[in-house]
């Protein structure tokens, strides 16, 4: 009776079963970006925690407060892999949609946006400058701005992604093989990099210096978010492993993997200031390549 309901019926039997398979493939993104979302969510609490043992200010509580830091850090460099993976199984398995693309922008909202502004406020400038100060308020005032750049380079993401023929003239096209502005992911990455390199909190270092390094991570906070909101263009990396060379793309990778197992408070923030100069050099080259190719247009002009 088995074999008649096989042959009798295979569209009863076949087609439900695809439809299982496939509703069952739109979930797996969906996991890997509620993982995202988690990350974020344990990042935040874990600087708040931090941020009561830095208000204690003894030695032994700094040092808790470094663990809690850390772990924000690395909860956020776990972010970035999740959100590494949701997009790409899901152009693997073709299971990309609409409501997909939106709640990842909310994950990277978060974990990227909130956790990393959160967290340097509890590492640099919370505990280092008074509060009240001109200063203290342009930490906040920088904070903020890094979270509503990041916010407006994923709202423009979208945008440019989802209808580029009816943007108005002038807006720059999407490129599969670049972004346009310095993904959010990559911004947070560096301050979570940095933490994770050094994760005692700047008031460890003493008033003066402490002072100076949380100007400079001020500085750097306000550069991130220009460069998110810019229009510089940085490499996407979605056709890696597409090609035929796949298997050097998995020794590249699992080498790259290996070291940062072993060297991760070196090799992640190597990598993610690589990858910013990358782009930022580029640009510059090209700047350059452009402008003998304007000084001999009058040139040729005046030929016969």
């Amino acid at each position: 009776m088995s074999t008649v309901a096989r042959t009798t019926g295979p569209g009863e039997q076949k087609n439900p079963e695809r439809r299982g398979l496939r509703k069952g493939l739109y979930l797996i993104p969906s996991v890997f970006t509620a993982a995202n979302i988690g990350m974020g969510f344990y990042a935040v609490m874990a600087a708040v925690r931090g941020f009561q043992f830095v208000g204690a200010g003894s030695e032994s509580d700094l040092a808790r407060a470094a663990v809690y830091l850390d772990n924000a850090a690395k909860a956020i460099g776990w972010a970035v892999l999740f959100d590494m993976l949701d997009g790409r199984l899901a152009r693997m398995t073709r299971t990309t949609t609409e409501i997909g693309v939106q709640l990842d922008s909310i994950a990277d909202v978060v974990t990227f946006g909130l956790a990393p502004a959160v967290l340097a406020y509890v590492w640099g400038y919370g505990g280092t400058l008074q509060e009240g100060s001109d200063l203290h308020s342009l930490a906040w005032f920088l904070s903020f701005m890094y979270l509503m750049c990041g916010g407006f380079r994923l709202a423009r993401f979208n945008v440019q992604s989802s209808r580029p023929r009816i943007l108005a003239e002038g807006t720059i096209k999407m490129d599969k093989k670049s972004f346009v502005g310095l993904p959010i992911p990559v911004a947070g990455g560096l301050i979570a990099a940095i933490i994770h390199f050094a994760p005692s909190p700047l008031v460890k270092y003493g008033p003066e210096r402490a002072e100076l390094y949380s100007l400079l991570l001020m500085a750097l906070v306000g550069f991130l978010s220009v460069l998110m909101v810019s229009t510089l263009r940085f490499s996407s990396f979605k056709t890696v492993g597409t090609r035929s060379r796949g298997m050097r793309t998995i020794i590249l990778a699992v080498a790259v993997g290996t070291l940062i197992f072993l060297y991760s408070r070196y090799v992640l923030l190597i990598l993610v200031i690589g990858y910013i100069l990358h782009g930022l050099l580029s640009r510059l080259l090209g700047v350059f390549r452009r402008r003998p190719e304007a000084s001999d247009a009058p040139v040729q002009a005046n030929l016969p």
